[in-house]
């Protein structure tokens, strides 16, 4: 870490004051009894070895990679043609639509090592690790040990990292070589398992390929988030879990047919090199499967509590093979859950049988908890937040995860000789996938599932002292009772209140803009409780379907997609997965035509009518009537080459009549939209203002005279590389004297009517950085800058001029 984190020589040092402590430590473990003598000559000769490969072999290779040729050239940032060889499987990476860019994964990332390069005209020799981001398109069927030969452009690698350099790749790859026989056979055993599963619905077929072997490529985004917030995110990363339920399984299986303790140790080491294979080089696979074939050995030599220094060994081996493990954050956690279990499960559960509790029960509350105590703090760090619903959630789910990943297991295997039998199995391991999913689901929508933290070193060093601070408490009785009643006054009091009066939504709220991103979402309520109209739905499902929980909103009579570009019909699916929705309203407009497909197949398998809307159209519900103000019927639609302003100046722009006043929902329309509909004489006077396009330069001041509002909603997403909203736009709102709000900076902002006109109430989510908590007032408005408390869930009440 030292070596990596600061400067390569950093490594040579600490290797150095290993060995000088190793010789000391030796030397005073003589004349000492021989137990203590061999105990402390353990210790010596471990740090006079590894200081010694750490200073010589590790520092060798820090060094290269540090001083690798490559390294320059990425700062310069050229362009060349290198031939690689892959070292890991691609990885997909996600990316939110937007516009006329279709949502989902659209490139890959690709550890690799150079074999050589021609940058700039210019032979670099080096044989160091790079990174390739790459299109899709071939390069996701690419295996570990495949050579390949790609131009890409050059890009700095990550600092404290021992890649060299990123790739950026645009073209298909050449010059492709023949990946080992072992890897094409277990990208068939994975090929196979991924057909199998699709006999299952979506969300469980693309969960029981990452439950088995971390296949995510056909994982919901949805569902890989609500996993992440309630603490089940483990369960897609190959892990010792997995190889331990495997190999539980292979040696039961020898101990039915009465095989002895070495063979059932052999037949377990084959199960295990074959599922580390069929699973793929990754760190924590890695790091499971020298740990298992360690703990293997020590059962085949009749040593069977051998977990620990298993585990160490595994630890040791790996980090001297690998130096970049030593930074690797799903190695860390990998790590951390494996001592747990092994140091903590074991006496919290023999505590809790001793006192009454049953023995099965005991143990399954001591592992997810051992589990999730000292992994915490690394989550804290890395995500910037503690799931307070993780033990019980890993409670609920542990008892399918076996079952789930033996049957995945024995689908993938039979899976090219018996597809039937591959079916069969995967429809078996059905209902255990999708109890797991529905413990996710209901564990994440939680209120208060997961609170905010620090992120980075000083947020995980903070939980680590407060739980180091908790279990100090807890060791003296006198304080443990005090502990208890603080405990016992936060279920009692603190959380009922959060959960049963959390603050938000604000009560008689008449409008909220969702915070989804990059992206617009907004929702109408009407008298009925529980009853809202949506208006757009986001790049995303996840951010929609969360905000859609908090308001409580249960029936959707109408879904109106102002326009189809990604960022506004991207969380459709999940309105009408988990919404009674009564219809989809759309504008005349059916561009991009893969927005109008898939609008057209989501609410086709829902059973859920599409309308088309036009100007002139009035839709009324008890306490909310919408008005259809443009386009017009005869305003000429997009054709099929029409380009991102021609469908965002399609966009249908209502006005709504809500209890708390009046208020305009612009779409994306731009400068040609906003004239036509300016030249039309229609009225747009309104007291709040959706801001048109997440408040781009393309708005004239003339609308927002016309409009006139007291309050303009900005819906954007924090650090958009689109440069939204733009100043300008915010200066000429600023010049009519409205209040705006915006939901990079406010998170979900509400309406609420008020003595003299319309409030605006924000929940302070913000994603973004918050800007100064400061109070100043100008021209007889209160401006509030920065949200409230995310673990406090206060809201910030904005009164604009009257």
């Amino acid at each position: 870490m030292a070596g990596l984190l600061l400067v390569w020589w950093w490594a040579a040092v600490v290797g150095l004051l290993a060995v000088i402590a190793g010789v000391v430590v030796v030397r005073l473990a003589r004349g000492r009894p021989g137990m203590v003598r061999w105990w402390r000559q353990g210790i010596g000769w471990s740090l006079l070895v590894c200081g010694l490969v750490v200073g010589i072999g590790g520092t060798a290779r820090l060094r290269a990679a540090a001083e690798d040729p490559l390294r320059e050239h990425a700062l310069a940032g050229g362009e060349g043609v290198f031939r690689v060889t892959v070292t890991e499987r691609p990885r997909p990476l996600f990316a939110a639509g937007f516009g006329g860019r279709q949502g989902g994964v659209r490139a890959v990332v690709i550890p690799a090592r150079t074999r050589g390069a021609v940058v700039g005209g210019t032979t670099v020799v080096s044989s160091g690790r790079v990174v390739l981001v790459a299109p899709v398109d071939r390069w996701a069927a690419l295996l570990p040990g495949q050579d390949v030969t790609a131009s890409a452009r050059l890009a700095p690698a990550r600092p404290g990292e021992l890649t060299v350099a990123v790739l950026r790749v645009r073209g298909p790859p050449t010059a492709l070589g023949v990946a080992p026989a072992w890897q094409r056979g277990a990208q068939e055993l994975r090929a196979g398992l991924r057909d199998a599963a699709s006999v299952l619905d979506p969300e469980p077929a693309g969960l029981l390929p990452g439950l088995v072997v971390g296949d995510t490529d056909r994982l919901s985004r949805q569902v890989e988030e609500e996993f992440q917030t309630a603490g089940l995110a483990h369960l897609l990363a190959v892990s010792g879990a997995n190889l331990a339920v495997v190999c539980v399984a292979v040696l039961l299986l020898l101990r039915v047919l009465r095989v002895g303790p070495r063979g059932c140790a052999a037949g377990a080491m084959l199960a295990l090199v074959g599922f580390v294979v069929l699973a793929g080089p990754e760190p924590s696979v890695l790091r499971a499967g020298v740990m298992g074939a360690v703990g293997l050995l020590a059962l085949a030599m009749g040593r069977e509590r051998g977990a620990l220094p298993a585990l160490g060994t595994s630890v040791i081996v790996l980090v001297l093979w690998d130096p970049a493990m030593a930074v690797s954050v799903g190695f860390a956690l990998s790590v951390l859950a494996t001592a747990g279990l092994v140091l903590l499960a074991p006496r919290w559960s023999e505590r809790l049988a001793r006192r009454g509790v049953p023995r099965g029960l005991a143990e399954a509350l001591a592992v997810p908890a051992a589990a999730h105590l000292v992994t915490a703090p690394v989550v804290a760090g890395m995500a910037g937040e503690v799931s307070l619903v993780a033990v019980l959630a890993n409670l609920v789910a542990a008892p399918v995860v076996a079952p789930a990943t033996v049957l995945g297991v024995l689908a993938a295997l039979v899976a090219p000789a018996w597809s039937w039998l591959a079916e069969l199995l995967v429809r078996v391991a059905g209902p255990e996938v999708d109890w797991l999913i529905l413990v996710a689901r209901h564990a994440s929508r939680v209120p208060g599932a997961a609170i905010g933290w620090p992120e980075g070193w000083w947020g995980g060093l903070l939980l680590v002292a407060c739980v180091l601070l908790l279990v100090a408490l807890l060791r003296r009785p006198r304080l443990r009772v005090l502990v208890c009643a603080a405990f016992s006054a936060l279920l009692v009091v603190v959380l009922p209140v959060r959960v049963i009066s959390p603050g938000w939504p604000p009560p008689g709220w008449a409008m909220v803009a969702c915070d989804v991103g990059q992206g617009d979402a907004t929702v109408l309520a009407t008298a009925d409780p529980g009853r809202a109209v949506v208006v757009d739905a986001g790049p995303e499902p996840a951010p929609l379907v969360a905000c859609l929980d908090r308001l409580d909103v249960s029936r959707v009579p109408l879904v109106v997609l102002s326009h189809l570009h990604a960022d506004h019909v991207g969380g459709l699916a999940a309105v009408l997965d988990d919404r009674a929705v009564g219809a989809v309203g759309v504008s005349a407009a059916r561009e991009p035509d893969w927005a109008w497909e898939e609008v057209r197949e989501l609410a086709g398998a829902a059973r859920v009518p599409v309308v088309q809307l036009e100007a002139g159209r009035r839709l009324t519900w008890p306490g909310l009537v919408l008005e259809v103000l443009a386009p017009q019927a005869r305003e000429v639609m997009p054709g099929a080459e029409a380009e991102g302003t021609e469908i965002n100046n399609a966009s249908l722009v209502l006005r709504a009549a809500t209890s708390a006043g009046r208020v305009l929902l612009s779409g994306d329309v731009e400068l040609a939209a906003q004239a036509t509909l300016l030249d039309s004489g229609v009225d747009l006077s309104a007291e709040v203002l959706k801001v048109p396009h997440h408040g781009s330069r393309y708005t004239s001041p003339e609308l927002f005279s016309a409009v006139g509002a007291r309050i303009a909603v900005v819906s954007v997403g924090a650090g958009n590389r689109y440069g939204h909203p733009n100043p300008t736009t915010l200066g000429m709102l600023d010049r009519t004297g409205a209040l705006v709000v915006r939901t990079d900076m406010d998170g979900d902002a509400a309406i609420v009517p008020g003595e003299r006109g319309p409030r605006a109430v924000t929940r302070g989510t913000a994603r973004g950085p918050p800007p100064r908590a400061r109070v100043r007032r100008r021209s007889g408005r209160t401006w509030w800058c920065g949200g409230a408390s995310v673990s406090a869930r206060r809201c910030r009440v904005r009164t604009p001029a009257p």
